[in-house]
């Protein structure tokens, strides 16, 4: 079969590589019809998360039709079956999945030796998505394993089409989490740092959850543009004090929940700021750069909430951890608990609340994905989310 192929720093190829087959009961293989590049796959394109080995099929955002299962699946799909696959992998009867707490799934990480040592404790293992969480191959491919797939699945109805449900997998429920982890309330200011597709699910969930005002910081002009048309206000970072801005919007009390949508790799509009992650980055005394994290805790109203779904792998510095504690801020994280939120997401877009396909932006063939890579990590010819059909 075809795969969008891990080779090394920026270096993804469409490969033939062998077809995936059984290996466990309670496996399925799906034949994929519709996946993505995801913002968070662009931290293993830059090789900045660790990892990953030359190899590794890309990809966490997919669906497709069940051609195989294992006699453990129990019915629980049938071939031809059209299915979305959250890139959390689930085994559903451990003590975290029976919690609803999916992404740090005590069982099916089957690197889990290695994710103790980095974290302490194992998290859930991930499709796609560097051997740290599992080496598992992702779903950039024609065909996918899909493991505990009697669990690791979401059905969808038949009226609704590939595009309106592909992200349910991953960017749909992960702005979702990000903004019901806010505890919006309808007094509440919500800023969301980052309009990317991630930021975009976001804003608009905090709009759905009832806040007062949604504001969204970036420095894209077309990915701005869009925050603006689903009910944002948009500020340019590079054009505007975020700080005064922010508390011109808020009458200088600062606004009450702050969402992180960009993660490790924030780019400083403040060129010591970036210049200083960027020199820590190079000798190795940092792995993430924090300049968002830093700006939310010191923006955030006292007593407020900051959200992080952006994805961080590891070390930050000049954290202001006594501003952090003296506000007396609630910092909410984590991978995101996707089956938790889906049966919910499926009957909003059903209804007509969202349909997510208004983020797409570039439709390709598989064999396009490696300069569709590049086009989305340096943001050209306005692309905000590609989608690929094998």
């Amino acid at each position: 079969m075809r795969a969008l192929v891990w080779h090394g720093t920026q270096d993804i190829r469409c490969d033939t590589v062998p077809d995936p087959k059984i290996e466990d009961d309670r496996d399925a293989i799906i034949k994929v019809t519709t996946c993505a590049i995801c913002g968070s796959d662009l931290h293993l394109y830059d090789h900045v998360m660790p990892g990953m080995e030359k190899g590794d099929v890309m990809g966490h955002e997919f669906m497709g039709e069940v051609v195989e299962m294992g006699k453990g699946v129990n019915g629980a799909l049938r071939k031809g079956e059209r299915i979305v696959v959250p890139f959390t992998i689930i085994c559903g009867e451990c003590d975290q999945c029976k919690r609803g707490y999916f992404s740090v799934c005590e069982r099916s990480n089957r690197n889990k030796h290695i994710a103790d040592k980095a974290f302490g404790h194992t998290t859930a293992g991930l499709f796609g998505y560097t051997h740290l969480t599992g080496g598992y191959q992702g779903g950039q491919a024609e065909y996918v394993r899909v493991p505990f797939a009697d669990k690791t699945h979401i059905k969808v109805p038949e009226n609704l089409s590939d595009e309106q449900v592909l992200f349910l997998g991953d960017i749909f429920p992960t702005g979702w989490q990000a903004a019901v982890q806010a505890d919006i309330q309808p007094t509440d200011t919500v800023v969301v740092w980052g309009a990317g597709p991630v930021g975009q699910m976001a804003l608009r969930s905090a709009l759905l959850l009832g806040a007062k005002q949604v504001i969204c910081i970036d420095s894209v002009p077309e990915r701005l543009e869009m925050a603006r048309a689903g009910g944002a206000i948009p500020l340019d970072n590079t054009q505007e004090s975020v700080i005064e801005r922010l508390n011109e919007l808020t009458d200088g009390k600062g606004p009450e929940k702050c969402i992180d949508a960009v993660g490790m790799e924030a780019h400083s509009p403040r060129a010591l700021e970036h210049a200083y992650d960027r020199l820590k980055q190079a000798v190795m005394l940092e792995s993430d750069r924090a300049a968002v994290l830093r700006e939310m805790i010191y923006v955030c109203r006292p007593a407020g909430i900051l959200s992080i779904p952006g994805v961080y792998g590891g070390l930050v510095d000049k954290m202001p951890i006594g501003a952090l504690m003296n506000k007396g801020l609630t910092v909410r994280t984590g991978q995101t608990h996707v089956n938790r939120w889906t049966d919910d997401l499926v009957k909003r877009i059903d209804d007509g609340q969202i349909d997510p396909s208004f983020v797409i932006t570039h439709r390709v063939g598989l064999e396009q994905g490696p300069e569709m890579y590049k086009t989305f990590r340096d943001k050209k010819d306005n692309c905000i989310k590609v989608v690929l059909r094998p």
